[in-house]
C-alpha cells in the first residue's frame, strides 16, 4: 500500500508543498493528492493589480503540475476528521478522502469582524473572482467614480496606491483606524504619506467603519462617506473547518502545531502558511504572509520527507524580517522587522523596493510553477506526460 498524502489547497504553500514533496519522495511509495475549488493558480500576491486593472497569469494547475505523478482534484473541502483520517469534498462525485498525511493549506478570507454590509456590499482583493468583481465595478465607474479602501494594512495601503495610479480618474481615499502606517517606522510613514499625496489619495485617520451600504459608509463617529466601490482589507479570517474538525486551534481558528508543523493533537496533520498557528524563532507567532507560507512549508516538507524515509529532519529558521510594500508600479517601501515585532529605522523606498518586491514575488513563483526543478527539464517531462492528471489518473 502506498503512503497516501493530501494536500488541502494549492495556493503558493500547498502548491509548493505538493512540487517538492513529489520531487523528493518516490512514486513507488506515496502517492500525492491535491484538493483544490478551482483549476487555476491564483497569484494572491498580485490581486491588488488584477483589481486595478493589469492582467495577471492565472496557469492551469494541470500545467503546473504536469509530469510530476500529483493527482489533482477540483473539489471543495467541507470537512475533516482526523480521528477516521478522512476529508469530505464537494464535487460531481462527492465523497471522501483517505490520507495517512493530511497537509491543511487552505490559507485565509476576508474578516468582516461583525461589521454590517461588508458581505453584502464590500469588494476585496483576497481572491481572483472577488478581485476580478471590484474590476468590473471600477470600469464602470473610471470616469469620477469614488473608491474607499477600509484598512491600512499592507493590502489596504498595497490596494488603494495601485488602484490610484493605475485609474486617475478615480477618487480614492483610504480610511486608516490609527495613524497611517501605525507599525511602521517614521521614515517609512513619511514615504507612505509622501507617495498618498503624491497619488492624490484622501487619507482619513483615527476612523473606523461601523457599516457598509450599497453607496456609503457609516463610520463611528457618524461620519457618512459616499462610495461607489468599497474595497474591505481590515484583516484576514481562516476556514473554520479545523476547529469542526476537532483539531486543537487558537481562538482565531489556526491550527496549533509544534515546531516541524505537526498539528499537536493530530501528529499526521500538518498545517501551512496563513492556516498554521507557528511560533518562530523570536518566540512570536508567524504573521499571516507570504514569507511565512515559504518557511512553514518548507519545515513541513523536510519533516514529511524525514519521517517516511527515515532521514534526518532539518530544522527550518522560522523568521519573519521584512515587510515589502509595493505603492503601485513605480514605488515601494522595503521595512525591515526586528526580533520584537517592531519597524528598524531606515527602510528603503523608491524604485529599489521595487525591484526587490518584484525579485521576490519572481522567486515565490519560480518555486511554484517549476516544482520538479533537479529532475529533467519541463519540456523533456511533457512529452511523457503531456496531460496532468485530473481526478484519479496519475500523469
Amino acid at each position: 500500500m502506498k503512503h497516501r498524502i493530501v494536500i488541502l489547497g494549492a495556493g503558493y504553500a500547498g502548491a509548493y508543498t505538493a512540487g517538492n514533496l513529489a520531487r523528493r519522495l518516490s512514486p513507488k511509495d506515496t502517492e500525492i493528492t491535491v484538493v483544490n475549488a478551482v483549476p487555476d493558480f491564483v497569484q494572491r500576491l498580485r490581486l491588488h493589480q488584477l483589481a486595478a486593472g493589469q492582467e495577471i497569469k492565472a496557469p492551469k494547475l494541470t500545467d503546473v503540475f504536469a509530469g510530476t505523478g500529483i493527482r489533482l482534484r477540483l473539489a471543495r473541502v467541507t470537512a475533516v476528521d482526523p480521528e477516521r483520517q478522512v476529508v469530505a469534498i464537494d464535487d460531481a462525485d462527492g465523497g471522501e478522502l483517505g490520507y495517512d498525511t493530511l497537509i491543511y493549506a487552505l490559507g485565509s478570507h476576508v474578516a468582516d469582524h461583525g461589521v454590517p454590509g461588508v458581505a453584502e456590499h464590500a469588494f476585496n482583493v483576497a481572491g481572483r473572482p472577488s478581485a476580478l468583481r471590484l474590476r468590473e465595478r471600477l470600469d464602470r465607474r473610471d470616469d469620477g467614480g469614488r473608491v474607499l479602501v477600509a484598512g491600512d494594512g499592507l493590502t489596504g495601503i498595497e490596494a488603494a496606491t495601485e488602484i490610484a495610479e493605475s485609474r486617475p480618474g478615480l477618487s480614492v481615499t483610504l480610511i486608516a483606524r490609527r495613524e497611517l502606517g501605525a507599525r511602521l517606522s517614521a521614515g517609512a510613514q513619511s514615504h507612505l504619506r509622501q507617495a498618498c499625496d503624491r497619488l492624490g489619495i484622501t487619507v482619513l485617520e483615527h476612523t473606523s467603519v461601523q457599516a457598509v451600504e450599497a453607496a456609503r459608509v457609516l463610520c463611528a463617529d457618524g461620519t457618512a462617506l459616499a462610495s461607489d466601490a468599497t474595497v474591505w482589507a481590515a484583516g484576514f479570517a481562516v476556514n473554520p473547518i479545523a476547529a469542526a474538525g476537532g483539531l486543537e486551534v487558537t481562538e482565531s481558528g489556526q491550527i496549533v502545531v509544534d515546531r516541524i508543523m505537526r498539528s499537536v493533537s493530530h501528529p499526521n496533520v500538518y498545517a501551512l502558511g496563513d492556516s498554521a498557528y507557528a511560533i518562530g524563532g523570536n518566540g512570536r507567532p508567524l504573521p499571516m504572509s507570504c514569507a511565512s507560507a515559504g518557511y512553514t512549508s518548507k519545515q513541513a516538507i523536510d519533516a514529511i520527507v524525514g519521517r517516511l524515509t527515515g532521514r534526518e529532519i532539518a530544522s527550518t529558521n522560522l523568521v519573519y524580517t521584512y515587510n515589502a510594500i509595493s505603492l503601485g508600479r513605480r514605488d515601494g517601501i522595503l521595512q525591515t522587522i526586528d526580533d520584537d515585532g517592531q519597524a528598524k529605522p531606515k527602510p528603503m523606498g523608491g524604485r529599489k523596493a521595487v525591484r526587490v518586491k518584484e525579485g521576490i514575488i519572481k522567486i515565490s513563483l519560480w518555486a511554484t510553477w517549476n516544482p520538479t526543478y533537479g529532475l529533467p527539464t519541463r519540456k523533456h517531462r511533457l512529452a511523457a506526460a503531456p496531460n496532468a492528471s485530473v481526478e484519479n489518473a496519475v500523469a
